[in-house]
Parts: structure tokens; C-alpha cells; sequence
């Protein structure tokens, strides 16, 4: 491939250009791509990375939103990158993109401590889009044990759910709620829980968990994911 010129970035560069202004350096790019800072730099000098764009534009949402964690922001990149070929030529499997708006489609998103202090924003365009398209909504929630009321697994606190709690060494633990097999949560009542928390993910979710008896008042929650779907068939 030609070396890419300078002064016309393509958009791949342009996008990660962008994070290293917002301090990222192309090592920590790559890491959330989950690629080799080489191939970050061939960006720059020889015009790749047009499989990228998506997953980068996810990215720099994120960052625009509030998130600054490195690992957060992975998981939100991986949402949108193409898995590279198999050892027999034949492309992985890739996950499918932010595709709301049709059956089947589906989007996610997610948010460490540093978005969720400032309410996890770019959160609330997977909540309102999926409830615009009549989809369901999931949440994955991470809080100090103490912090949920209910037992580790209880029916009651995630019904149909049998792997949604992950404890973890720092006193965490993740929960589930809602799942496809389960028909998750309705996102159009959900995009009017956020309205009512003006935007504010963080909060419409902490509510929730202390209205149904879930958590304590002042829970804080570390770690937040959401994940949105329409039904194959509408």
C-alpha cells in the first residue's frame, strides 16, 4: 500500500488523532483494538485502518462522554472490530455492529468509574435508540458486595438468570439483569427512566436497584453495561 499523505489523513488516523489530543497515546489505542501499536502507526503512514473506523468511533464517543479507562473503553471498541482471518483464510466471526433499527439488530455499551461519575452519557444512546426501535434491554452491574441486599443468585433478585454474578477479588461483584432467554427489560420505559434522570444513566439504574429492593441508598456503582436488541422478528 502507497504511504498515506499527511495532509489529508484518512479517517482511521483522523479518529485516533483525536484520542492521542485527548491524552491516549497509539500503545493504549491499540491495546483497546486489541492490535499491535505497529499496525496503530500504519494508520499515519500507509493508510490502514478502515477496519477500524467503527470500533474508533465508538471509542472516541465514549471519551467525549466521560470515559477515561483504558479497559472500558477496550470493551467498547471490541463491540465494533473485525475479527482477523482464521489460520485457513476464512474470516472469524465477527460481532455484529450497533444495528438497532431492524430486527435482530442489536447495540451495547459500556461505562467504567470515570464516565459513571459524570453519568455515563454516552450510555443513554443505546437506552433510547433501542426504546425508539421497541426493543429489550440488559444490565450488567458492578458494586461492592455489601452493597446488594440480595443473596449472590437469588431468584428474586435476577429471576431466570444462572450466570449473571461474577464475584471478583477487590470486593466486587457483577450482576445480570435481563437476558434475551428471559425477554430482558422494555427499553421504551427504560428511555423514560434516563428522561426523568435527565440523561443520566448512573442514576436511573441506582434508582431502580434501590426502588426493587436490590441495593442499599447509597449504593455506588463502579461498573455499568447496557445491552439492546430487537427481536428477530417484530
Amino acid at each position: 500500500m502507497s504511504p498515506a499523505d499527511p495532509d489529508n489523513p484518512n479517517e482511521a488516523a483522523r479518529l485516533t488523532q483525536e484520542l492521542i489530543d485527548q491524552g491516549y497515546t497509539k500503545r493504549q489505542v491499540a491495546k483497546m483494538l486489541g492490535r499491535d501499536a505497529s499496525l496503530v502507526s500504519q494508520f499515519f503512514t500507509k493508510g490502514k485502518g478502515a477496519a477500524f473506523v467503527q470500533a474508533l468511533r465508538q471509542v472516541l464517543r465514549a471519551v467525549r462522554g466521560g470515559e477515561r479507562d483504558t479497559e472500558a473503553l477496550g470493551a467498547v471498541a471490541q463491540e465494533s472490530v473485525t475479527r482477523r482471518r482464521t489460520r485457513t483464510g476464512q474470516k472469524a466471526r465477527v460481532r455484529g455492529k450497533d444495528v438497532i433499527g431492524v430486527p435482530g439488530g442489536s447495540m451495547a455499551g459500556r461505562a467504567g468509574k470515570q464516565a459513571i461519575k459524570t453519568g455515563a452519557a454516552h450510555l443513554a444512546p443505546v437506552v433510547h435508540e433501542t426504546g425508539a426501535a421497541g426493543g429489550h434491554l440488559a444490565f450488567t452491574v458492578r458494586m461492592k458486595v455489601n452493597q446488594f441486599t440480595m443473596a449472590a443468585g437469588s431468584k428474586t433478585d435476577s429471576p431466570g438468570i444462572r450466570r449473571g454474578v461474577i464475584p471478583r477479588a477487590d470486593g466486587t461483584e457483577e450482576r445480570t439483569y435481563g437476558s434475551s432467554s428471559t425477554g430482558g427489560f422494555d427499553a421504551a420505559e427504560w428511555s423514560q427512566r434516563v428522561a426523568d434522570h435527565h440523561g443520566d444513566v448512573t442514576e436511573a439504574m441506582k434508582a431502580w436497584l434501590v426502588e426493587t429492593g436490590r441495593a442499599v441508598e447509597d449504593a455506588d456503582i463502579q461498573y455499568l453495561e447496557v445491552r439492546g436488541w430487537t427481536p428477530p422478528q417484530q
